[in-house]
């Protein structure tokens, strides 16, 4: 006789930036590749940007660790929007308790901050400006680099949020060329571990217009850590002051970055969808 067997799942979202997250502190393994393919397919799965596990803390201080899975299976290094919605369901699990703790994520450990109406502040850490930590091969520092992409001579800035970030500065954001020239980035030799690709738009000193290519899940509604590294790459310019709004097509995200010696923050939203329970093969 044969048991079926099932896989608990919760479906979140930060300002459409869309999850699934599994619960895995007992010490289960992780989801295999195939699986977060499966699970993130939005005609036969639950369909989601990425998965993300919620494991045992690494650090002392920390209320649990998570990782982060792509659409396609590959692991992502950040996820501020995910860092959100881990925050928000261990709070519901009362695994963590308001007004602030820290999560272990792979690129560090980050304080939470609980806010009002259902939003939480991510201290994201500081970003990272040098070719190498990004990594962009090819270059010496500098506030803005130049490439040739399919015929085209692309400007853009280059930002390691704890995953590789580069901010190209458009006039719309609306008819930003995204879906041609975020993936041919992405393909560039210059960098090596791929990149996710950020289209912003100045709107006032205080206020941005983004959209982001990601690696391993193509556009998505909305992406934190894009958010982060727009606001940095700009803040660093002197382009904009060094608390703004981030709209992009999900929602809007807060960042703020007081000076290049603080961690920079990120806040907004964390939304539960719905609960279930995804079948595994059978043992």
């Amino acid at each position: 006789m044969t048991e079926r067997r099932t896989l608990a799942f919760a479906k979140m979202h930060g300002a459409g930036n869309d999850f699934v997250v599994l619960d895995l502190r007992d010490g289960r393994a992780p989801p295999s590749p195939a699986l977060c393919r499966a699970l993130a397919d939005r005609r036969f799965g639950v369909g989601c940007d990425q998965v993300l596990t919620i494991e045992p803390a690494r650090s002392p201080a920390a209320a649990a660790a998570y990782r982060i899975w792509n659409a396609d299976g590959s692991q992502a290094q950040q996820c501020g929007n995910g860092a959100r919605c881990v925050a928000a369901w261990l709070v519901r699990a009362g695994a963590a308790r308001a007004p602030r703790f820290v999560l272990d994520s792979p690129s560090g450990t980050h304080a939470v901050d609980v806010l009002d109406d259902g939003r939480y502040r991510i201290a994201m850490g500081r970003p990272r400006f040098e070719p190498e930590a990004v990594p962009l091969h090819g270059f010496a520092p500098a506030d803005g680099y130049a490439l040739d992409v399919d015929g085209e001579r692309v400007r853009f800035g280059a930002v390691s949020m704890g995953n590789p970030h580069a901010v190209i500065e458009v006039d719309d954001a609306a008819r930003a060329p995204v879906e041609r020239l975020g993936p041919a980035l992405q393909r560039h030799p210059a960098f090596p571990e791929s990149v996710n690709v950020g289209f912003v738009q100045v709107l006032a000193p205080d206020r941005l217009r983004l959209r982001v290519y990601e690696r391993g899940a193509g556009e998505t509604l909305a992406c934190g850590s894009g958010a982060c590294a727009a606001a940095a790459v700009l803040m660093r310019r002197g382009r904009i002051a060094r608390e703004v709004d981030v709209e992009l097509p999900g929602g809007t995200l807060r960042v703020a970055w007081p000076d290049p010696e603080a961690p920079i923050t990120m806040a907004g939203p964390a939304a539960f969808v719905f609960e279930g329970a995804w079948p595994l093969e059978s043992s």
